[in-house]
């Protein structure tokens, strides 16, 4: 049976867009880590590289797939559109439609 230091919602966690990690303070001044492929693949444990603690996420996979599905959508629909006036036009108006 592995112990938790704590259990952690992920919409408490920071995450790096670029890097596609989330993270978490630990105590002993690192931070704790867990990558968006791993979350997709059902892992809830994320782990500090400088000591041998371990969160557990609290999240719904299900939730997390659809909400990243979602936005990779909305990522390659907006690199098919950039190439002119009109797709830029287009993107715009499927934007502001999206978040009204």
């Amino acid at each position: 049976m592995t112990t938790f230091h704590d259990e952690i919602e992920i919409e408490d966690m920071e995450y790096d867009e670029e890097e596609e990690v989330y993270y978490y303070p630990c105590p002993c001044g690192d931070l704790f880590s867990i990558s968006k492929e791993e979350l997709e693949n059902g892992e809830e444990i994320a782990k500090c590289p400088s000591c041998s603690l371990m969160i557990k996420v609290i999240y719904d996979k299900d939730d997390f797939l659809k909400y990243t599905a979602k936005n990779t959508a909305k990522t390659y629909r907006a690199t098919d559109f950039l190439a002119t006036k009109k797709g830029i036009c287009k993107l715009f108006v499927r934007f502001i439609l999206n978040y009204l």
